[in-house]
Order: structure tokens, then C-alpha cells, then sequence
């Protein structure tokens, strides 16, 4: 045979084996007696080098249809529409944002609305008030009887929560402080601007010290000069200096073009320091943790409640009927200077505790305590008929007139009329804690009322008293002798001048 019929065939023969592996593979089929990974060798070829086993991508099981056991046609049971699988674990508890805290503090807190201050002072009086936590603590125990009420009235007029902690600043939450100035009560009214909001003051009360009253009245002023300024640095400084001195600081800074901010005007050191202390106890209400102070938990709900419609008692005898301490009583009713809750228009605004009101009207309603005493007392209560003065008081109950006026806090020129209900006090009761109760002190109603009168004195006008023109006492004769009385001196007559004659001038 010849070599190039021989090539020939040699090709066609590899050509013919290739096709034949090409289709094993391709089909995944093997001949017999090996593995399908491994590709078949011809008689009288060299074995074919193995590469890298080829990881394959194992199928994806078959696709079942759901409610379906595999191999079955049965169905699987499912829970009725109706059906409610109840799972205590997988509860999801609704969070209601708008519930109100249980702890006054945090409801305080979320109401922050003032621009901190930046300043030294507020470092030095955060720690004065950091060193001093009995200080704080009274305070706080003072105060959790009226924070509350406070709390409210501030979110009612939409003004920011700061202004609850004022009090502390103003009288350590005291509503008895009374001041040098004469200013009263937990927000500090000085008398006239205490008029100016109708807080009265009287003999019987002082609305200055009435949580209720003096309240209202301290947010409507602040309320006030906050729209006067637009910035409640320069609300607070007017509040405690006067919004016309503060007015005329701001004025004074903006003729020297100097920034008119709480920081730079010029004021007195006791406005200077004011709005540092409310920002140092704010700072450390808001944190008490990060200063290592412990905040008392005060409650988000009412303390006190008022009752209107009450009759004339003894704070004594409206205690023992609420069934409460006479000092939480007066503590709750600072703005009565006399022993006596007086009924007047609409009756006397009692103050008491929430969880007292009801054992006090029943008790009120099961017995007759109106315009009486409480028993061991040392006073009664009369109402003045027509015609009746004080007089008729003295001489019915045998009390003599100045402790008549004293007990019921009366000036020695106050005139009452009809209707008027009176204190009378037996005459050996003690006027206890009343100023001027000793026999000593006692004014003489009626007599050598002071009067005055202008002198000139070192070339300047002064006022001084008008001396009474009473005898001077006679000194006694020497024995034998008689005292010679002295000759009056002559009397002046004044004599008409004469007219000029006609004619003559």
C-alpha cells in the first residue's frame, strides 16, 4: 500500500475516534466497566493525562406543590380563616408616647424649651447647690405638695417647664418667705405688684402667699414681659429687677452699639446671679445621675384640691374633719393670717389634700360645724346684726376693744359694718403669735392719734412729730415757803391802722 493511501486512513481513523468521545461526553455516557468521569482510551493510544475534577451543581430538589405531601395527593390541615392562634411569646405590646410619666421629673424634663445659658456662674451655683443635697432635699419635699399644680398651669399656657423650678430660686419653695423688700410667697410678689395682679391683702389673707392665686398670677406677668423682650434671659431679669430697668439696660447697650444679651448688660449682682441659679438647677434636673444626686420621685398627679363652698371654721376644726395634720393643713392655706377660714362670696377657698376631699364633706355634712369653734378653743365667731359696731361686741362679751381689734387683725381706725363675722376671744387667751399681744404693746385706739408736722431745720424742710401740749408737773413748795406763781405776761391787742385822709397819700 502506498505511504500517502496509509497516512490517509491513519487520519480518518483519529478523526473517526474523536467524534465517537466527543458523543460520550455530550450524552454523559460511558462505556462499560468505567467511570463516567473518565475518558475512554483506544487500543494502542496513549492514556489521556487527567486534569482537575470539575465540581458540578448539584440539581435543586423537585418543586412541590404547598398543602402537598410529596408522593401523596392528601391535604394538609390548615388553620379556619376564623381561627386565632393565640402566642403569648410573640406578643408585640403597644408603646403609647402620649401616656403621661408616672415621675413628675421627666414630665419636666420634656418640657425644657429655654436656650441654656453659658456662663461661669452657673458652674459656681451648681455646685453650691451639689454640696448642699439636705438643702436640696428640703426643698424638694417642700415643694412636691404645689410642683404639680405648677407643672400644669405652665403647659396650659404653652411656656416651657423651667419656669416650675423658679420657685426654688425665688423661695426655696417656702410660700412663707418674706423677704427685706416685703415680697411674699413662692413667686416673691413685693406688695404693689401683687395689687397690680389682684392678689389681695388684708387683715385676714395675703393672696401674695396663695398657692393657687399668687400662681396664676406669676404666669401672667412672666407671660407679659417674655412678649415684651422675646427672650426669657431678659423675661427672668425683668421678673426680678423690674421690666423698666431691664428696658433701659437694653436701650443704654444699643445707643454704645453693644449687644443687648442677658450676658451684657449692665444690672445689680443679685440679677446677675438669678438666671445662673435657675440654669444650675435645671442642669441638674435634667441629669441628676451624671452628678451623683438622687431626685426623690415626686408623683404625676393632683396633690391638692380646692373646696369652695366651705363654711367659717377653725383651720383646726376643717383638719380634724378632712382627718389630716394641722400643719399640712396650713401648709396647703399659707394665705390666711388668722386661725379662721372666712366664709365669703361663694365661700372660702379651702385648700386639701386630693385623697382628703371626700372624708371631709362627708364629715362636714354629718355634723353642724358652722361658725362654731373647735372644742377647748379660746375664741367664738359673731356676725354683726344691723346697727351692731365693735362697741356692741366689747360690751356684750366683756372683751376689751384693743384685743378685740388685735385678734382680728383690725387698725385702730378700721370701721366694720353689719355682716361682719368676728373673732371674740376670752379674755385670758393668749394671742399667741400675733406681733404686739402683750399688754405693753397695746395701742390706745381712738387717742392722740400721731400727726406731724414741717420744720425747718439747717436750712432743710424735715417732718416731725407734733409733741403733745400736756402740763408739766409742778415742783413741790420748800416748807414754810409758798411757790410764787409767775405774772402772765401782758396780751398783744392789734389796732386797726388809720386810713390816710382824702386827699393825702
Amino acid at each position: 500500500m502506498p505511504y500517502f493511501t496509509a497516512s490517509l486512513l491513519r487520519k480518518a481513523l483519529l478523526v473517526a475516534c474523536a467524534a465517537t468521545i466527543a458523543g460520550c461526553a455530550s450524552t454523559g455516557s460511558a462505556p462499560t466497566g468505567q467511570a463516567p468521569d473518565e475518558p475512554a482510551v483506544l487500543p494502542g493510544s496513549a492514556p489521556a493525562v487527567r486534569g482537575p475534577a470539575v465540581r458540578r451543581t448539584p440539581s435543586p430538589p423537585p418543586r412541590t406543590t404547598p398543602g402537598i405531601k410529596p408522593g401523596k395527593a392528601e391535604p394538609i390541615a390548615f388553620p379556619e380563616p376564623t381561627e386565632v392562634v393565640e402566642n403569648a411569646d410573640n406578643d408585640v405590646k403597644p408603646i403609647d408616647l402620649t401616656a403621661p410619666p408616672d415621675d413628675l421629673w421627666e414630665r419636666i424634663r420634656k418640657g425644657f424649651g429655654m436656650a441654656d445659658l453659658e456662663s461661669p456662674l452657673v458652674a459656681e451655683h451648681q455646685a453650691w447647690y451639689l454640696n448642699r443635697p439636705d438643702y436640696m432635699r428640703r426643698m424638694i419635699e417642700r415643694g412636691r405638695r404645689y410642683m404639680f399644680h405648677i407643672v400644669e398651669e405652665i403647659e396650659k399656657r404653652g411656656l416651657p417647664t423651667e419656669l416650675a423650678l423658679l420657685p426654688m430660686v425665688e423661695s426655696a419653695y417656702n410660700p412663707e418667705a418674706l423677704s427685706v423688700a416685703k415680697a411674699s410667697g413662692l413667686w416673691q410678689f413685693i406688695p404693689s405688684t401683687g395689687k397690680l395682679y389682684g392678689l389681695e391683702q388684708n387683715a385676714q389673707r395675703d393672696d401674695r402667699r396663695d398657692i393657687v392665686a399668687s400662681t396664676s398670677a406669676a404666669l401672667d406677668y412672666l407671660q407679659k414681659i417674655y412678649e415684651m423682650h422675646g427672650d426669657w434671659h431678659l423675661a427672668l431679669a425683668s421678673y426680678n429687677w423690674g421690666e423698666g430697668a431691664v428696658g433701659r439696660a437694653v436701650m443704654r447697650n444699643q445707643a454704645a452699639g453693644l449687644p443687648t444679651d442677658y450676658m451684657s448688660l449692665n444690672m445689680p449682682a443679685e440679677t446677675r446671679h438669678y438666671v445662673p441659679k435657675l440654669q444650675a438647677l435645671k442642669n441638674i434636673i435634667a441629669q441628676p445621675d451624671l452628678f451623683g444626686l438622687e431626685l426623690d420621685m415626686v408623683e404625676n398627679k393632683p396633690y391638692f384640691a380646692l373646696v369652695s363652698e366651705a363654711p367659717t371654721m377653725d383651720l383646726a376644726t376643717a383638719a380634724r374633719l378632712a382627718d389630716v395634720p394641722v400643719a399640712e393643713l396650713k401648709a396647703l392655706n399659707p394665705q390666711h393670717k388668722r386661725p379662721v377660714i372666712r366664709a365669703g362670696d361663694g365661700g372660702a377657698q379651702l385648700v386639701l389634700p386630693a385623697d382628703a376631699v371626700d372624708t371631709f364633706m362627708s364629715n362636714l355634712n354629718n355634723g353642724d360645724v358652722e361658725a362654731a369653734a373647735p372644742p377647748g378653743s379660746s375664741w367664738r365667731t359673731y356676725t354683726l346684726g344691723g346697727k351692731e359696731t365693735v362697741a356692741t361686741v366689747v360690751r356684750k362679751f366683756g372683751v376689751s376693744e384693743w384685743r378685740l381689734r388685735r385678734f382680728n387683725g383690725l387698725s385702730p381706725t378700721a370701721r366694720i359694718g353689719p355682716g361682719t363675722t368676728l373673732l371674740v376671744p376670752e379674755e385670758e387667751a393668749e394671742l399667741a403669735g400675733l406681733p404686739g399681744s402683750s399688754a405693753e404693746e397695746a395701742p390706745k385706739l381712738g387717742v392722740d392719734k400721731p400727726r406731724y408736722k414741717r420744720v425747718k431745720r439747717n436750712g432743710k424742710w424735715v417732718t416731725v412729730p407734733i409733741t403733745s401740749n400736756a402740763k408739766k408737773p409742778v415742783k413741790a413748795a420748800p416748807a414754810g415757803k409758798a411757790l410764787k406763781a409767775k405774772p402772765a405776761p401782758p396780751r398783744k391787742v392789734a389796732t386797726p391802722a388809720k386810713k390816710p385822709a382824702a386827699g393825702k397819700k
